[in-house]
């Protein structure tokens, strides 16, 4: 797990948020989170916001003919330019 730095003030922490949820490692873990109720706060909203988008557009895999229709388009369109 990435070290997290202690000692950071909000807008440090701000700042470095969107990387660290980049990292998909649980940041709630994070120092500075465990005496900052407004950074805590910041991150549970962030997190249900999250949660609702996910609701709102579900990661739905595309059927398998999707995959086939697609290759096939391509193909052609190859074909047509070799012309």
């Amino acid at each position: 797990m990435k070290e997290f730095v202690n000692n950071l003030s909000c807008a440090q922490f701000q700042a470095q948020l969107p990387e660290l949820i980049g990292t998909g490692e649980n940041i709630a873990v994070h120092p500075h989170l465990e005496s900052c109720k407004l950074c805590r706060a910041l991150l549970d909203d962030l997190e249900a916001i999250a949660q609702a988008a996910r609701q709102l557009f579900p990661n739905e895999e595309p059927p398998d003919a999707l995959w086939e229709h697609i290759e096939s388009a391509i193909e052609h369109e190859e074909a047509a330019q070799e012309r």
